[in-house]
């Protein structure tokens, strides 16, 4: 896997052996967070990675960040499941 990190290590850009875009995780909000830049460039990936780092700390900041399922999405989940 290749791996770089950017903002002091607080943000990782990776991508796996057999290649394909590159993803990028942080820690925000006390869990850890993954997402795909959509992209096999490597500078491209670290400032899409970047921006999506700053968005979700402002997120935090301002209240935002949604950090728990809705009792909807859990509504639905359990409606999936439940043998009738």
């Amino acid at each position: 896997m290749q791996r770089h990190e950017i903002l002091g290590g607080k943000v990782q850009v990776y991508r796996r052996i057999d290649g394909g875009n590159w993803h990028c995780s942080a820690s925000v909000g006390s869990r850890q967070r993954r997402v795909t830049t959509k992209t096999d460039s490597l500078s491209l990936a670290k400032k899409i990675a970047e921006d999506w780092y700053l968005g979700l700390r402002g997120k935090l900041h301002a209240g935002v960040l949604k950090t728990e399922k809705t009792f909807k999405e859990a509504a639905t989940q359990f409606l999936r499941e439940y043998e009738m």
